[in-house]
């Protein structure tokens, strides 16, 4: 089991809260639909391709399932979408959906650096998130 850092979480939360700024009051915006792994999910595929980027997605929901057990009834389909949390988000509190959520962004945020190093995931996220700063993107780069 890899445990996510602080940091990488609080790297997670903050492009979560930036995607679904109601997020943590609202019910309804703890909907299937991501619009973090939307903004994502075509620069992965231009990356690793679609098989890679579904495999990345599939192994950062099984790790992050030991984290948050309840993310273990979602899963990724073979076009590399995310199902299952539509059904979930009336099971479960806002705030434990919104853990989950970061919990499975900073675990794909995780594979990321361990794949393609800290500076390309910084690069990553700073272009499709260019007013994120990049000290606040830090994923491990010389200080």
């Amino acid at each position: 089991m890899n445990k996510t850092t602080p940091a990488l979480r609080k790297i997670a939360k903050r492009l979560i809260l930036f995607e679904w700024p109601s997020v943590a009051s609202s019910a309804s915006a703890a909907a299937s639909e991501d619009p973090v792994i939307e903004r994502l999910r075509p620069r992965l595929r231009r990356l690793m391709g679609h098989g890679g980027t579904r495999a990345l997605l599939a192994r950062a929901l099984i790790m992050a399932s030991s984290e948050a057990p309840w993310l273990s009834a979602a899963f990724v389909t073979a076009n590399g979408d995310l199902e299952g949390f539509e059904r979930l988000k009336s099971e479960i509190a806002p705030t434990t959906f919104l853990e989950g959520r970061v919990i499975f962004l900073a675990q794909l945020l995780g594979l990321l650096v361990t794949f393609i190093g800290p500076t390309l995931t910084s690069g990553l996220v700073g272009e499709i998130w260019p007013h994120i700063a990049l000290k606040e993107r830090d994923f491990g780069t010389e200080q």
